[in-house]
């Protein structure tokens, strides 16, 4: 059983840590989106290349993977709660990947499609929440931590109490990838959806 859980871990990992935003906008001929905007290689600063099309792919690709690494580990190994060391797996992943130094994404498109696998009733409120925040207030941080704040009480209303340890770690880690945000937050300067 404890092999199960690693091998969940270590599938999830390797999906999460495909580093879409960097590809994309080097197949698009673009320089290294490391040195554009806030050096994050998600769909955020993506879009402040000024490419839209570009934005959208990275965020369906890294909320893709992280589904698909719930969805292939489960396919595979039939076990109770392995699916939410893959989903783990996916999100550390993506803010820590192996071929970028450790240096990755914050893990909100991936956490989103993390949770769509894990339970779509989860998966959807969450979405609703980031896109709310995000029309209102504009703030992608601000949508992605709100977002992020709820989804330990989401996971376990609507699935149970190891669901909502994992949706806890990743949100505390979620949490430590934005801190930079916060404090801009708190000081006024935060940069709105679309601005450099």
């Amino acid at each position: 059983m404890y092999l199960s859980f690693l091998a969940a871990l270590i599938i999830g990992y390797g999906l999460g840590s495909i580093p879409f935003g960097l590809l994309f906008t080097h197949f698009a001929g673009l320089d290294d989106i490391r040195k554009i905007g806030s050096g994050n290689i998600g769909a955020t600063n993506v879009l402040r290349t000024g490419h839209k099309w570009l934005a959208l792919a990275t965020l369906l690709a890294d909320m893709g993977k992280g589904a698909v690494a719930v969805i292939i580990v489960g396919y595979f190994i039939q076990q109770p709660y392995v699916l939410l060391f893959a989903g783990f797996g996916a999100f550390l992943g993506h803010i820590f990947p192996i071929w970028l130094r450790f240096k990755g994404g914050k893990g909100v498109a991936t956490y989103i499609g993390v949770m769509l696998a894990l339970n779509p009733i989860v998966g959807l409120i969450m979405c609703a929440i980031w896109v709310f925040f995000a029309l209102f207030f504009r703030f992608s941080s601000l949508s992605a931590l709100t977002m992020a704040a709820a989804a330990p009480y989401l996971s376990f209303m609507f699935g149970n109490f190891f669901m909502m340890i994992m949706a806890l770690l990743i949100t505390i880690l979620l949490f430590y990838k934005h801190w930079d945000n916060i404090k801009r937050l708190a000081a006024g300067t935060e940069p709105k959806i679309g601005e450099n």
